[in-house]
């Protein structure tokens, strides 16, 4: 039988994320520009306004995907769950309710379970920008679903 986790490896060369709500969304552009030596080296992408934003302000390419209302932190989600996405950055609002709440979550549980690290604020995002992994490979067990589902099929 398949081992319990399998290793995934996140490469030198990141696939980043970048998410935030609207009260938010002057400080991702800030954070962008702050750090914008080291993400213009990475592969960057995001939400749809969020990143037509951060592109015209900052001059780096962010590939977009739908706003996230119209199902954009969901696209992100299925990315990560195909192995696409390294890396998540979402300033999010806690202040203000969202209507796609429920996707907001969803996002950061697929987070959660792909072992993906995310940021949720501007010292977070710092840290995890600044570590060391960040110009490294770093390898990280997830567990292995294709088990589980075999398992799964199984027992029933």
């Amino acid at each position: 039988m398949a081992e319990t986790y399998v290793t995934f490896k996140i490469g030198k060369k990141k696939n980043i994320a970048l998410i935030a709500h609207d009260n938010e969304k002057a400080k991702l552009i800030d954070w962008c520009r702050e750090h914008q030596e080291v993400l213009a080296k990475h592969n960057l992408c995001g939400t749809g306004t969020t990143a037509r934003m951060i592109t015209e302000h900052t001059g780096l390419t962010v590939k977009g995907y739908n706003s996230g209302p119209l199902g954009g932190d969901q696209q992100i989600g299925a990315k990560i769950v195909e192995g696409r996405i390294d890396f998540v950055v979402f300033f999010s609002d806690p202040l203000t309710a969202q209507p796609h709440d429920p996707d907001v979550k969803a996002l950061m549980r697929i987070a959660q379970v792909y072992d993906i690290p995310m940021a949720t604020n501007k010292a977070t995002a710092d840290f995890m920008i600044t570590s060391s992994f960040m110009d490294s490979e770093y390898k990280h067990e997830v567990i292995n679903f294709k088990r589980q589902i075999i398992e799964r099929a199984e027992s029933l």
